[in-house]
């Protein structure tokens, strides 16, 4: 999928920026030039300018589906860099476009010039008009708001025109505003209350967006371009080309914290456990960092107020330097004695996204199985250390087969592994995958720009698993994900189930700019990376996945994001297509049993009180995303809240009836609407409210694991089926594993290879 920017401007960047992971694998710390208030106007730099025309030359040229920089392409662009800026048309009026579209056939010629005048001046009229807007929320605060009319507030706007002119904007704002109010008041919250919380808020919206830099303006200009080729090529700026190597590594050379902003500081959100931080015994969640020094003696610079990626540039640096932060305990008021904690920087792994495995145990008439999972966020692959020589490097295949290893000795029957959610990632990672098991052949057809088709697989025998197998999915698995299950279905080798996958069939490649930029003689450019589309891959059928996905073999009802989420949304997708089928062979057969297996699945689940919950919860889902209004009226509202109270709280009863406690359930408390942004609510009840969503009951996984049990059973009822959905008949006699049997029965006796 595509790797976004940061910055998805205003209200993406004050809503993505407080929660995010501050981690960073670069030694920026020394010669970091913080940013506290940029002074308008923003300017671009030769280095942009040149970095521009490079990625425009690189996208005219190698681009899979190479588009010309010309009027067209600039119209493009235009449309697509205000969407990026104001998609929601709250900072703009029509009488301002009108003055903008002057610059609609000029884009092409300020990348091609390397002149960047034309779009840092659209950005700087959208910092005005941004603080301009604000300033206009607080000033509407003093007098308050009368709840008695009959008034509404669309706030979805994506498909709504600009505001007219600048009374029409108030209005929209006063609306903004007044919704922002009442979402509190039916919170609970005072008059005064609100005032002095919305007064807050709206003053450090103008603080975040003052603090926007040029930097910002040309990767937001940089990823309209870049996004108008195809959805899922993108311009990584400097810090955006740091921060997706670490994605890719699951590394980072640091102190081991997962930071945010709160307020005016960077608090600890999280520690990594066996990191610098968290071995000091010294810093502890909530803490905040108000200094940073470098070295044993360097000066301790005042970060507080400052933007997050500039504290953590500070903190960042190689592996074995030395950083010193002074640190605001969470223990103690703002007037807290202040602490000086001195840590060694070091390689620190990111476990949360890394592979993980768990156990599950399903018992049906007087059986019971051990079903296997896997969980994979994302195909992560550390190239650079593999180059290296590193033997312990990052490689989500090699977690896998150890994970796999450990499931058998644990006298697992099935395996499933988990996609959902994972945006994809590595290609040779979900090559090497799928060899795990097939074993070996093609899993993957490549076309280039030049038509050109390469047929890439697993080519040496590594089957680590031979038993009964299925991948879970759903619309957020894509890319390498969908090629590793569009293979292990072409094969035979498992079932998919869940729901329709993403639909993304292009294949990226990192182009380094830097190698290609002048330097000035004074300084080493920093031009960034263009992440472009070079290519399309397609099943060992001859299919693709573009556009289409990966449809399930059995189905599990959507949530209905289809419509907004996924490659059918984009109006550049590339079209679905097909090609010739590789030579490549099923190496079992399930589909004969499939209708037995899905019939299984719709009685099970028709008398299942889990599964009527979640789809009721669906429902619900579904019904709230509908609404685009709401009422500005107080009775109106506190009436609908009543009754979703009532929806929510049977939703409750019914999760507590089900389960045997509540202990996974949200708070009664924060169930409902509490009016707040994220970096209002406590920092104890975020942590709080995430680590119960983690022990939340999953009815989609554990019907995976009750379809697989049911294939596990026909296995085994059945010998001859046993040689068709086996990989090669069940004659591969690699990894014979002696389980021990999850019950007494002959029936649970576990058959592997």
């Amino acid at each position: 999928m595509t790797f976004r920017p940061a910055l998805a401007l205003l209200f993406a960047f004050i809503v993505v920026a407080p929660v995010c992971a501050a981690q960073s694998a670069a030694d920026l710390g020394a010669g970091a030039k913080p940013r506290k208030e940029s002074t308008l106007p923003l300017k671009p730099t030769a280095d942009e300018a040149q970095a521009a025309q490079l990625s425009a030359r690189f996208l005219t040229r190698f681009h899979y589906d190479a588009l010309p920089l010309d009027d067209a392409m600039s119209a493009k662009i235009y449309k697509a860099y205000f969407k990026l800026l104001d998609s929601e048309k709250v900072f703009f009026t029509q009488q301002d476009m009108a003055k903008f579209a002057k610059y609609k056939d000029q884009l092409d010629d300020a990348i091609w010039n390397e002149d960047l005048s034309a779009p840092f001046d659209i950005f700087n009229q959208y910092v005005m008009s941004a603080v301009a807007r604000m300033e206009y929320a607080r000033s509407l605060l003093k007098k308050g708001f009368d709840f008695n009319t009959n008034e509404t507030y669309d706030f979805d706007r994506k498909h709504a025109d600009w505001p007219k002119d600048e009374a029409a904007l108030n209005d929209l704002w006063r609306k903004r505003t007044m919704n922002d109010w009442l979402r509190l008041k039916l919170a609970g919250k005072s008059d005064d209350e609100i005032r002095k919380m919305l007064d807050k808020r709206y003053s450090g919206y103008i603080d975040r967006v003052k603090q926007l830099d040029g930097e910002d303006a040309f990767q937001t200009f940089m990823t309209a371009y870049a996004e108008s080729t195809d959805p899922h090529t993108d311009y990584l700026g400097p810090r955006e080309a740091q921060n997706f190597d670490i994605a890719m590594k699951l590394s980072l050379e640091g102190i081991g914290a997962v930071l945010q902003a709160r307020d005016d500081y960077t608090q600890i959100r999280e520690l990594v456990p066996a990191g610098p931080a968290a071995k000091s015994g010294k810093i502890h969640v909530g803490d905040r960092i108000v200094g940073v020094g470098q070295g044993e003696k360097g000066p301790i610079v005042d970060v507080i107020g400052w933007r997050l990626d500039d504290v953590v540039n500070l903190i960042r640096g190689k592996k074995d330097t030395v950083v010193r932060l002074e640190i605001l305990p969470a223990s103690t008021g703002l007037d807290g004695k202040h602490q000086l904690v001195t840590l060694v920087r070091k390689k620190v792994t990111i476990a949360e996204q890394a592979a993980k495995k768990k156990v599950v145990t399903i018992t049906d008439g007087g059986v019971t199985r051990k079903i296997g999972v896997i969980e994979l966020p994302t195909f992560y692959s550390d190239f650079g250390a593999r180059r290296e020589g590193d033997k312990n490097f990052k490689s989500a295949t090699r977690d896998v087969a150890k994970l796999l290893g450990e499931l058998k000795a644990e006298g697992v029957q099935g395996v499933i592994v988990d996609l959902r959610n994972n945006g994809g990632g590595s290609l040779y990672e979900a090559n090497e995958l799928t060899g795990l098991f097939i074993d070996k052949g093609p899993v993957v057809q490549v076309r280039d720009a030049r038509g050109q088709v390469e047929v890439q697989g697993s080519d040496e025998p590594k089957m680590t698993w031979s038993g009964p197998l299925a991948v879970l999915v759903n619309r957020g698995t894509a890319s390498a994900s969908e090629i590793f299950s569009a293979a292990i279905q072409d094969y035979g080798r498992g079932l998919i189930i869940g729901t329709p996958t993403f639909g993304k069939g292009t294949v990226q490649n990192l182009v380094d700019l830097d190698r290609f930029g002048s330097a000035d003689g004074k300084s080493k450019p920093q031009f960034g990376e263009l992440k472009m589309t070079i290519a399309e891959f397609f099943r060992i059928n001859g299919g693709s996945t573009q556009l289409k996905g990966v449809t399930p073999d059995i189905e599990y009802p959507q949530n209905g994001d289809d419509k907004d989420f996924g490659e059918s949304t984009y109006d550049n997708a590339l079209p679905w297509t097909h090609i010739a089928p590789a030579d490549y062979k099923p190496v079992a057969n399930m589909k004969a049993w499939l209708p037995q297996l899905r019939q299984m699945h719709d009685e099970r689940v028709a008398k299942s009180p889990a599964w009527k919950l979640m789809l009721d919860e669906l429902a619900q889902y579904k019904k709230m995303r509908a609404r685009t209004t709401v009422s500005l009226n107080f009775a109106n509202r506190e009436a609908e809240r009543k009754e979703l109270d009532a929806v929510q709280t049977g939703f409750r009863n019914r999760h507590k009836a089900i389960d045997g406690s509540d202990a996974a359930l949200v708070d009664e408390q924060s169930s409902l609407d509490d009016g707040l942004t994220p970096g209002e609510r406590s920092l104890k009840q975020e942590l709080k409210e995430e680590k119960d969503a983690k022990k939340a009951p999953d009815p989609v996984l554990d019907e995976t694991a009750h379809v697989l049990f049911d294939a596990v059973g026909l296995i085994k009822a059945e010998p001859k089926l046993a040689v068709e959905v086996e990989p090669y008949g069940g004659k591969l006699d690699t990894a014979v594993v002696s389980a021990q049997p999850a019950t007494a029965t002959p029936e649970a006796l576990p058959k592997q290879h």
